[in-house]
């Protein structure tokens, strides 16, 4: 039973604060203060977790703490996407060529 017990700790305190983060780009309909690149990062960690579960032979059910994280984080990363373009949309910030 204790087997992935720290990983699922580890995994649940890095979900606990997108929830907010992902409220507040509901809210805000800004992208100010939010990073793409870092989401981007973010995303191919978890990715790459979700991979070594696979490749080492150890699918268990701290995998789905995985999908948990890197879905916390795409959705936070589509409403950046969606919030940038409601920005240039209202002119909140400059379009670059």
């Amino acid at each position: 039973m204790i087997d992935g017990f720290f990983e699922i700790v580890m995994l649940l305190c890095f979900a606990a604060a997108w929830p907010f983060s992902i409220y507040r780009s509901l809210m805000s309909r800004s992208t100010k203060g939010k990073s793409l690149v870092f989401m981007l990062i973010v995303m191919v960690g978890y990715t790459a977790g979700i991979l070594n579960k696979f490749v080492t032979g150890q699918v268990d059910h701290v995998l789905y703490f995985y999908f948990l994280d890197l879905g916390l984080v795409a959705t936070d990363a589509l409403l950046w996407i969606r919030n940038r373009a409601y920005e240039r949309m209202t002119g909140r910030i400059a379009v670059r060529p």
